[in-house]
C-alpha cells in the first residue's frame, strides 16, 4: 500500500513555489520555513489518525502555508477609524496625538536625546525638566512631576505623603477606574490609611473637620469624573477644603482625573476642572491624566508646592513609575500648543473633534449615506442625528450631539458586517443599535470618510470589479 506520508513535499519544495518566495521577500525566510515545517508536521498527525486523506498539491500547501504567515504577522496593535461617537475611547487608546506631538515623538524615537543632561552645563539633570517650565508657564505650578498615568500619580502622592497615615476622603468620591481599579486598593497599595467620611450622597465639611487626628496626614478631593450622584446630594467645594487643611496644617490633595487645560464649556461640557484654576483656589497637589482631556500621551501629573513635589520626586517608586523620553518628547510638544488656545483647538485631535459644527457632521453624514446606500449589499443607509460621549470611563455623562450613518445590510446581518469592519484594513468600530450599524462621525476625522466608504466597497464590490468567468477565482 503506497503510504501517503511520503507524497509529502519537503519544506525545499515548497519555498519554490512562487507564493512562498515572494512572501521570503517580504517577511523573512526563517518565519516562512517555521511555518512550513509546522503545517507539514500537523500534516503528518493528520495522515496518522485517518486512514484516507488526500495528500494537497504543493501549490496548495503553500497557499495555507502563506496563509498562516500572514495571520501571524499582523500586529495585535493597529490603527483604528473610531466611529463609536465615545472620543476618549480607553480600549482604543483615547486621545490621538497632535501632529506636533508625533514628530517630537518620532525625533526623539530616533535620536539620543537629552533626557537626563542639562546641555549647556554638561551635569545632569532631571528628566522632568523637559515639561517642567511648561507647566509653570500654562499653569503657575511650584513645580511637576510626571509619571506613567494618574493612577501611578496617586499611588506615589500617597506613599511618598501618608504611608501608615490617614487620608480623609468623603464615601462619595472612592471611585472605580476602568480594569476594576479602585481608589481604596490604591490607596492600600500606597500603605496610606484610608478614612471615609461623610455618606454616598451628602458629605459636609464638618465630616472632615471631626475626622482629624493626629494620625491624619492629607486631605483628598477626588473629582468623580467616570460617574454623577444625581438627586438629594450634598458635597464640600474644593476651597472651604483649603480653608480646612491650612487650620490643621494639612495639605489638600485635588485628584481632577481627566486634567483639561481650557475650559470646554465653550464645546458644551461643562464642570471639568482645570488644575491652574485647583492651584489658584489653594490645592496644594493636583493629580491629572495627559491622555486624556489635555490629549497627549498616557501619562500622570502632579502639580502643586516644591516642598511636596520634591518629596514625591525623592521616593522609590519615582523610578518604577518614570516615563520615558518619548512620553516627555510627546507632552513637550503638546503643552507648547497650549500656549496659544486657538492654536490648541485648531491643532489638537480631541479638541478639533469637539470643536467640530453639527452642522457639518450633518453634511458628512448625508454625503456618505448616499454613497453607500448605492452600494448592491446594503439595504439601507441614513444620516441619523444622536448622542456622542466624551468618554465612556471618563467622563460619560458628557453628551455631545452627533450624526451618524446608520447601515443595514441587505444580508448576513449587522453583526457580521461590524466584524468584518473591524477585522479589515483598516479597522472600523462603531456601534449597533436597533439591527443597525452606526458610524458616528464626531469621532471619526474628515480625511478618514472616504476610508469608511473604501473599506465598505471592498467588502461589498461592485459588479465591475467581479471576476469574470475564466478568470482564476481569488485563493482563501
Amino acid at each position: 500500500m503506497n503510504n501517503p506520508l511520503r507524497n509529502l513535499p519537503s519544506v525545499n519544495e515548497l519555498l519554490e513555489s512562487p507564493v512562498l518566495k515572494a512572501l521570503v521577500n517580504r517577511v523573512s525566510h526563517n518565519v516562512v520555513v517555521n511555518r512550513a515545517r509546522s503545517l507539514l508536521d500537523d500534516l503528518r498527525h493528520e495522515i496518522q489518525a485517518r486512514a484516507e486523506i488526500r495528500v494537497p498539491s504543493v501549490a496548495e500547501l503553500a497557499e495555507r502555508i502563506a496563509s498562516r504567515v500572514l495571520a501571524a504577522d499582523e500586529p495585535a496593535l493597529r490603527p483604528v477609524i473610531n466611529a463609536t461617537g465615545i472620543l476618549l475611547h480607553t480600549g482604543l487608546g483615547r486621545a490621538p496625538l497632535a501632529e506636533a506631538a508625533v514628530s517630537a515623538l518620532a525625533e526623539a524615537a530616533a535620536n539620543y536625546a537629552s533626557v537626563e543632561l542639562d546641555l549647556p552645563s554638561g551635569e545632569r539633570s532631571q528628566r522632568v525638566a523637559a515639561v517642567r517650565s511648561l507647566w509653570q508657564e500654562l499653569t503657575g505650578a511650584e513645580a511637576v512631576a510626571v509619571v506613567n498615568n494618574c493612577a501611578g500619580a496617586t499611588l506615589i502622592t500617597l506613599a511618598a505623603l501618608a504611608q501608615g497615615r490617614e487620608v480623609i476622603v468623603s464615601r462619595g468620591q472612592l471611585i472605580e477606574i476602568g480594569g476594576s481599579f479602585r481608589l481604596p486598593e490604591v490607596m492600600a497599595a500606597s500603605g496610606a490609611v484610608l478614612r471615609e467620611v461623610g455618606t454616598t450622597n451628602k458629605t459636609r465639611l464638618a465630616d472632615y473637620e471631626q475626622a482629624i487626628c493626629d494620625r491624619t496626614a492629607a486631605l483628598l478631593l477626588v473629582h468623580p469624573s467616570n460617574y454623577v450622584v444625581a438627586g438629594f446630594t450634598e458635597s464640600v467645594e474644593l476651597r472651604p477644603l483649603v480653608e480646612l487643611g491650612r487650620k490643621h496644617r494639612l495639605p489638600v490633595i485635588h485628584d481632577v482625573g481627566s486634567g483639561a487645560l481650557i475650559d470646554l464649556a465653550q464645546f458644551g461640557l461643562h464642570g471639568e476642572p482645570l488644575p491652574a484654576q485647583s492651584l489658584r483656589h489653594g490645592a496644594d497637589l493636583v493629580l491629572f491624566s495627559g491622555d486624556k482631556l489635555l490629549g497627549g500621551p498616557q501619562c500622570g501629573v502632579i502639580l502643586g508646592r516644591a516642598a511636596l513635589v520634591g518629596q514625591i520626586a525623592k521616593h522609590p517608586l519615582a523610578r518604577a513609575l518614570r516615563v520615558d523620553k518619548l512620553t516627555l518628547a510627546a507632552l513637550a510638544a503638546t503643552l507648547r500648543l497650549y500656549r496659544d488656545p486657538a492654536v490648541a483647538c485648531r491643532s489638537i485631535p480631541l479638541l478639533q473633534l469637539l470643536s467640530t459644527p453639527l452642522q457639518n457632521l450633518q453634511l458628512r453624514a448625508e454625503r456618505l449615506a448616499a454613497q453607500i446606500a448605492a452600494m448592491p449589499t446594503v439595504a439601507s443607509a441614513q444620516a441619523v442625528q444622536d448622542t456622542a460621549y466624551l468618554g465612556g470611563g471618563s467622563v460619560p455623562t458628557q453628551q455631545l450631539a452627533t450624526w451618524c450613518v446608520a447601515i443595514e445590510p441587505q444580508d448576513g446581518g449587522v453583526d457580521r458586517l461590524a466584524a468584518r469592519l473591524r477585522t479589515g484594513t483598516p479597522a472600523i468600530v462603531g456601534r449597533i443599535r436597533d439591527g443597525r450599524l452606526l458610524l458616528d462621525l464626531r469621532s471619526v476625522f474628515p480625511r478618514q470618510d472616504q476610508e469608511l466608504v473604501n473599506a465598505l466597497e471592498r467588502l461589498h464590490p461592485s459588479p465591475q470589479r467581479q471576476p469574470t468567468p475564466d478568470s482564476n477565482p481569488p485563493s482563501a
